[in-house]
């Protein structure tokens, strides 16, 4: 499946050369990366947390906000 996310550029320079090495895809070494991430994830206990939720007063979304668009949302926060 294709998304889009970012990514810190010293964190890509690595993966990309590691994949060189590896004589693989950027693809194959950042689903390896991911994948053990999420395995460590999952090892440890979820965290409980009694702390409140913080809310905000207002009006709620904006109109034509799509919250599922993450580049949109970028696109209007650095406009503001």
């Amino acid at each position: 499946m294709r998304t889009t996310i970012n990514i810190e550029d010293g964190l890509l320079e690595e993966a990309k050369t590691l994949a060189r090495q590896r004589k693989n895809t950027l693809g194959v070494v950042l689903n390896d990366a991911l994948r053990l991430g999420l395995l460590r994830v999952g090892e440890r206990s979820p965290a409980k947390s009694n702390a409140p939720l913080k809310t905000f007063r207002g009006d709620g979304l904006q109109a034509g906000v799509d919250l599922r668009n993450s580049s949109e949302l970028l696109d209007m926060m650095e406009q503001s």
